[in-house]
């Protein structure tokens, strides 16, 4: 089988994708790679498609016609648009739950819904299509809770809220500024303890769990400022007491079991947030793919042919023995454009990219970057370049990705300076 090549065409355009796709170049099984749309970065190794990723006919047409061998979706939004379906309807093999298993990250009542039938621990909730009742709710439990538009907004529509005028300007937010992601808001209670993350793949019977990671929310130093899409990331996690990794891969393989029960068999990657509470795990949330920036520090530290895994999850023939894993570090720190995650600025020149490459074991994935017509990476959004160090010790690979970032400059560069101090910390003084 492994000389036995296959093209593959990757949806996305940001460091998850360009994670992706590096270990998916680096499969025997790789042949011609495409991508749609793609980045400055992900360009050096694959050809750019032509095709719209959030359409199900455009992506399916593209793959018939370069005779595709595997689609992978890495955005919620094409898989919740359904485009696996379209790819899986014209007997193209794809990497991607359905539209209707995608609702897992598609919609928060969904996922609770299942969540509730499969038995699994998540904080209470209730869920209102009318803001006045939500607003009526919200003022009898008052803070503190978290307020959450029901579809996908960008990575946006989550507030949490220590006070009912907090909450209450929440609702109205979610209600109003989401468009049909916020036609139904739920309100839920505020659980505590650190956040982690645990990603897995399944083919709808079999869950093989990756590598818990950690992300930082927060823009600032200390964990403040407003949320982002991640402003960086380290896995493993060393805070983990006895018995809760069990505990969360215990939970993902209910809920495969519940969907696949219920005739809506999710295959791909389901990745699941928690939060380490004083009564076990609980989930914060379900997303239906990879994390971002999750997946930037665990797949450099995963052994396996990503290719072969994504084929078999694809077919329902994934076997845990596909996949192992060294006992070494990866942090990874995002650099991101002046004013993000509010209004930034493009079209910045970025250096040194090759001097932090030339780091022992720092791989820089880039996110938000164009190339111009000079063939120079200029910045094209609000997080732009994920920088990475795998290494044997935690402080080793913290201390290589933070010397790689000094090595790159761009215009309004910024990132945070205590990434992975948590980790240090440690349980009992987070």
């Amino acid at each position: 089988m492994a000389d036995n090549k296959i093209d593959i065409l990757l949806l996305g355009a940001g460091g998850r994708e360009h994670a992706i796709l590096c270990k998916l170049a680096a499969s025997p099984r790789a042949g011609r790679l495409y991508v749609a749309p793609g980045n400055g970065g992900m360009l050096a190794l694959a050809e750019r498609a032509d095709a719209d990723p959030e359409s199900p006919e455009d992506v399916a047409r593209f793959a018939a016609e370069k005779s595709i061998g595997l689609v992978v979706i890495g955005p919620e939004a094409p898989l919740v648009a359904g485009v696996a379906d379209a790819v899986r309807a014209a007997g193209i093999p794809v990497f991607g739950p359905s539209g209707k298993a995608a609702q897992m990250e598609g919609s928060k009542r969904f996922a609770k819904e299942v969540m509730s039938r499969a038995g699994v621990p998540t904080a209470a909730y209730e869920a209102f299509t009318d803001e006045q009742a939500c607003c009526d709710y919200v003022r009898k439990f008052g803070g503190p809770v978290v307020v959450k538009a029901d579809g996908l907004a960008a990575g946006k529509g989550v507030i949490v809220a220590s006070t009912t005028v907090e909450a209450l300007a929440g609702v109205h937010e979610c209600f109003t500024a989401f468009g049909d992601a916020g036609s139904v808001v739920v309100v839920e209670e505020m659980l505590e303890g650190p956040e982690c993350s645990l990603l897995a793949l399944t083919d709808g019977k079999t869950v093989v769990p990756l590598a818990t990671s950690q992300d930082h929310k927060r823009a600032l130093d200390g964990d403040r400022g407003p949320n982002t899409g991640g402003m960086g990331v380290y896995s493993p996690v060393p805070i983990l007491l006895p018995g809760e990794l069990e505990q969360m891969v215990e939970i993902e393989e209910k809920v495969v079991a519940q969907l696949a029960a219920e005739g809506n068999p999710y295959s791909g990657c389901l990745y699941g947030g928690f939060m380490l509470t004083k009564d076990g795990p609980k989930v914060l949330e379900f997303n239906a793919r990879f994390g971002d920036p999750e997946t930037q520090v665990v797949l450099p530290r995963m052994k396996a042919d990503l290719v072969e895994c994504f084929l078999a999850c694809d077919a329902g023939t994934l076997d845990p023995a596909m996949v192992s894993w060294d006992d070494d570090w990866a942090v990874s720190v995002v650099l991101a454009s002046a004013g993000y995650p509010g209004p930034y600025e493009k079209g910045k020149r970025i250096e040194g990219i090759a001097d932090a490459e030339a780091l022992d074991g720092v791989t820089v994935y880039h996110a938000g970057t164009r190339l111009d017509d000079n063939g120079d990476t200029l910045t094209n959004g609000g997080r732009v370049l994920n920088v990475t160090a795998v290494a044997d010790t935690f402080e080793d690979a913290r201390n290589k990705a933070y010397q790689a970032c000094d090595c790159i400059a761009f215009e309004g560069k910024t990132y945070r300076h205590d990434i992975g101090i948590k980790a240090i910390k440690g349980r009992a003084n987070l």
